[in-house]
């Protein structure tokens, strides 16, 4: 996979900087326990009763645009539960290269994998803006999934859900790139687009960033990305794509046109 360029990447530095603490419970600035999210996040899955008891535990943290929130290699085990906001999943490839894995938005976790199994971190968690998340320990979070063998559920269909995307990223590498480019971003429309105007925003990446979740450079990303501005499917505006239609880019990501 290519790597993200080095400008939408953020300085390397304390997992911590940029975050304010608020404490324990729910935040009441934020009022988050009480409010719904996408029915295909983690948090959205979970009944309201124990989702309010998950959310009781650990503290508020909140970072600002460009921080690190993990490392990957760390050997802490925290977990963040998003509240709100976008984080981008990036990983070291063999070449050394920094190359952007998913991202993630509120209502999803991150740093799971080390919770549960103690390893040391498989990637490197960024906000892509400011990002408010609850922090639980490892402890708390195996405790807690223990006592609730329904969230524990929910917690490796997560888990699941990321190892298909990884998956079928590594099947589309064998298609064309304008073809790939459509099934991300129906993908994200889906899962993390935002109703406008004029059809389906999708923000925060940039369009090198999109080419790297296909695996595809940079000119390659830009040309197939320029075939579907010309076939009045999607426009590109600063960081942010607009899909004006969604079936007919499902038809390009199946192949069909």
């Amino acid at each position: 996979m290519p790597p993200v360029s080095e400008a939408a990447m953020p300085p390397v530095g304390e997992a911590a900087a940029g975050t304010v603490s608020s404490g324990n419970g729910c935040d009441p600035d934020e009022s988050r326990c009480g409010r719904d999210w996408p029915g295909h996040t983690f948090l959205g899955r979970i009944d309201r009763r124990l989702r309010s008891e998950l959310l009781g535990l650990g503290q508020i943290v909140r970072f600002t645009g460009g921080t690190i929130m993990i490392i990957e290699g760390d050997t802490d085990r925290d977990l963040f539960i998003l509240l709100d906001g976008v984080c981008k999943v990036t990983g070291v490839t063999p070449h050394g290269a920094q190359a952007l894995l998913a991202v993630r938005v509120g209502g999803d976790v991150v740093g799971e994998l080390a919770a549960m199994d103690g390893e040391p971190r498989s990637a490197t968690v960024t906000a892509g803006g400011a990002v408010t998340a609850r922090r639980i320990s490892a402890a708390d979070t195996n405790l807690f999934l223990g006592n609730h063998p329904a969230v524990a559920a929910e917690m490796n269909r997560a888990v699941a859900a990321k190892l298909r995307w990884s998956t079928r990223r590594r099947v589309d590498y064998g298609d064309q790139v304008k073809i790939r480019l459509a099934r991300v971003l129906v993908e994200l429309a889906y899962l993390h687009g935002e109703a406008v105007d004029d059809g389906i925003s999708i923000g925060v990446l940039t369009q090198p960033e999109v080419g790297a979740l296909i695996g595809a450079g940079e000119p390659s990303a830009h040309k197939a990305l320029a075939e579907l501005r010309a076939a009045g499917i999607l426009s590109t505006r600063y960081r942010r794509i607009v899909i004006h239609d969604l079936p007919t880019l499902g038809t390009v990501a199946d192949g069909d046109r």
